[in-house]
C-alpha cells in the first residue's frame, strides 16, 4: 500500500512553516562551537570596522560575508550531520565529504579576514597618517 502524499503547504502558511524550520536550523547551529565562534569574530569585527570609520557600504558588505560565513557553517553542519548519520563507520567518501565543507568555511573565514584586514588597515593608515 502507498504512501498519501504529504500535502505541501502555500501561501502564507508555507511562510510560516519555512520561518518555523530555519528557526530551528538556527537553534541547532548554535550548539555548535564554530558557529558561535564566528558569531563573536563577526561581533568584534563589526565593532571594530565602526571605530575606525568605516563606511556604509563597507559595513554592508562585511554584514554580506558574515552572512555567507553563516550559511557555509549551516551547510557544513548538515554536511557532517548526514555523513554520521549514513555512514557512522569511518570512510573515505565521508571523509572527503567532511573535508570539502570544511574547506569551503575555510574559504569564507579567509574571504572575511582578507576584507576585514584590508579595510582596517586602510581607515588606520588614513587615521595615523591622513
Amino acid at each position: 500500500m502507498e504512501k498519501p502524499a504529504v500535502r505541501k503547504l502555500t501561501g502564507v502558511s508555507h511562510f510560516f512553516a519555512a520561518a518555523s524550520y530555519s528557526w530551528a536550523g538556527f537553534q541547532r547551529l548554535i550548539k555548535e562551537s564554530a558557529f558561535r565562534q564566528e558569531l563573536l569574530f563577526a561581533a568584534v569585527s563589526l565593532i571594530l570596522l565602526i571605530s575606525v570609520g568605516a563606511t556604509l557600504s563597507e559595513l554592508v558588505i562585511a554584514v554580506i560575508l558574515f552572512l555567507a560565513l553563516f550559511a557555509v557553517e549551516a551547510l557544513n553542519t548538515a554536511i557532517e550531520e548526514v555523513i554520521d548519520r549514513i555512514s557512522p563507520e569511518i570512510s573515505m567518501v565521508g571523509k572527503h565529504a567532511k573535508d570539502l565543507g570544511s574547506f569551503a568555511v575555510l574559504c569564507m573565514l579567509g574571504a572575511c579576514g582578507l576584507f576585514l584586514l584590508f579595510t582596517i588597515g586602510k581607515h588606520l593608515i588614513a587615521i595615523v597618517f591622513g
